[in-house]
């Protein structure tokens, strides 16, 4: 990643920080799936206040996963562009990580 392309930022997720280096164009869709994260992690807490925040956002990871694994099944025959568009996603997760 090019240092004039990339971008610094921190975002939290279940009450914690995380600083990512990402590419400056997709700060937009990473903070959007950062807000559904923690909206899916608060869904869970809500769903079983018993259960500590680590196994809530466990919980919301293996939702996103299945949602991914069904939408990367039922489109890579259907819609290759979709295919692409969920394998950018990935990347883009995976880029972000440190």
């Amino acid at each position: 990643m090019e240092e004039q392309d990339s971008k610094q930022l921190t975002v939290t997720i279940a009450g914690r920080p995380y600083p990512l280096k990402i590419k400056a164009n997709d700060e937009p869709v990473i903070r959007q799936i950062v807000k559904e994260v923690n909206e899916k992690v608060n869904k869970f807490q809500l769903a079983y206040a018993n259960r500590e925040k680590q196994d809530c956002l466990a919980m919301a990871l293996l939702a996103y996963a299945v949602d991914l694994h069904k939408a990367t099944s039922q489109t890579t025959a259907s819609s290759p562009a979709i295919s692409e568009k969920l394998s950018r996603i990935e990347s883009l997760i995976d880029e972000a990580m440190p």
